[in-house]
């Protein structure tokens, strides 16, 4: 037990080392290119380091597997280098034993990074999102899905400044058709002044093609109902695109992973695909096992005295094994958005090959 604690204490001690390291570091780095990126707006150093701020924790999120590795790099490298893992290894306790203790240290970690740290990635994320923005003078998501269907919104040709507010009970895969759709036309000065509902809408270049539409004036009229007028066919212009509205959705790591379950299910009621909010929901699920094979791929290099030599070689060898995995991963990501391979099987096989394979690695070297 006493062994356990140490380990787990030098682990620990090696991770946040590293993950200070890499913060410090990505911090810089994001402060120069906030002020490039903003310089128009006259962002100083303050709003450039709130920036920055904001913005670190999601790359940090994002490299936290090779920062593990790197962090068992240091712990084994130290236990070697002062000896400790001779007298360990000496007093009879096997090596799979030993790294029982970092490898459940860094489940720990990864479910503690999956359950506390990925809300508070996804609140920086969408603050730094919204001060950007402002710098910018840029508007927020066209597209947003709630309970009560589709919302998108829209500048108006007919009046300069307007905005038209889109609602619809179902949108196809990429909402670039809506069915149950209501267009209500808002004034800047004047609140809403027209309403048009139809039974289905089609964007196309500039405009969208509305089918069964009724319009009412409810801004000109005393009498909305007497002077609303139906039409088989409508058209309405817009400045939306079928890109633009995609990129609206934001990316599934902007979504808490608690709420994550719900929107998938909204996206779905929706008429959407929720295949990429699927496969983020699933690595998460399963960040704690990749966690847990850095350590065991790390330790398969590192973990030997260095009187044997090649430490240098040794470290290369577990760094580019590590970054092997990272990019299997992003690779089996990008195949599971495709949907040229299962949810389950894109989210959950590379962590569970680098685990088998990690472990064949050290109970080879263990018994030759």
């Amino acid at each position: 037990m006493t062994l356990s604690i140490y380990l787990a204490r030098r682990f620990l001690r090696a991770l946040l080392m590293v993950l200070g390291a890499f913060w410090g570091i990505l911090f810089l780095i994001e402060m120069v290119e906030k002020i490039r990126s903003f310089s128009a707006a006259q962002v100083g150093l303050k709003e450039a380091a709130l920036l920055s701020a904001l913005s670190v924790p999601a790359s940090v999120y994002t490299i936290l597997p090779l920062i593990v590795i790197l962090a068992a790099v240091v712990l084994f490298l130290g236990l070697a280098r002062s000896s400790e893992l001779v007298v360990i290894r000496a007093s009879g306790l096997s090596a799979m034993r030993m790294l029982a203790t970092p490898v459940v240290v860094a489940l720990l970690f990864g479910a503690l990074m999956v359950a506390v740290g990925n809300p508070i990635v996804s609140a920086t994320s969408k603050r730094y999102e919204e001060l950007a923005n402002r710098y910018r003078q840029t508007g927020a998501d066209t597209v947003s899905i709630g309970r009560e269907g589709v919302w998108m919104r829209q500048g108006t040709e007919e009046i300069p400044g307007g905005q038209a507010v889109i609602r619809a009970a179902r949108a196809n895969l990429d909402a670039t058709e809506l069915y149950d759709v209501t267009f209500l036309i808002v004034a800047p000065d004047r609140g809403p002044i027209r309403r048009i509902d139809a039974t289905s809408a089609l964007l196309t270049p500039g405009a969208w093609q509305l089918t069964q539409a009724k319009d009412w004036p409810i801004g000109a009229s005393t009498n909305p109902e007497r002077d609303a007028t139906s039409a088989e066919s409508l058209s309405i212009a817009t400045d939306l695109t079928a890109a633009r509205i995609r990129d609206s959705f934001g990316t599934p790591s902007a979504v808490p992973i608690w709420d994550l379950p719900k929107f998938i299910a909204s996206l779905e009621n929706a008429g959407f695909s929720a295949r990429r909010h699927q496969v983020w929901f699933n690595m998460e699920l399963a960040q704690p096992l990749i966690l847990a094979a850095m350590v065991l791929i790390g330790a398969g290099f590192t973990m030997r005295h260095v009187r044997f030599g090649r430490s240098g070689t040794m470290v290369l060898l577990a760094l580019s094994a590590g970054l092997a995995v990272f990019f299997l991963r992003n690779i089996a990501q990008v195949l599971g958005d495709n949907g040229q391979i299962p949810v389950i099987l894109s989210a959950w096989a590379p962590p569970a090959i680098a685990l088998m394979l990690s472990t064949a690695l050290i109970l080879h070297l263990e018994d030759g």
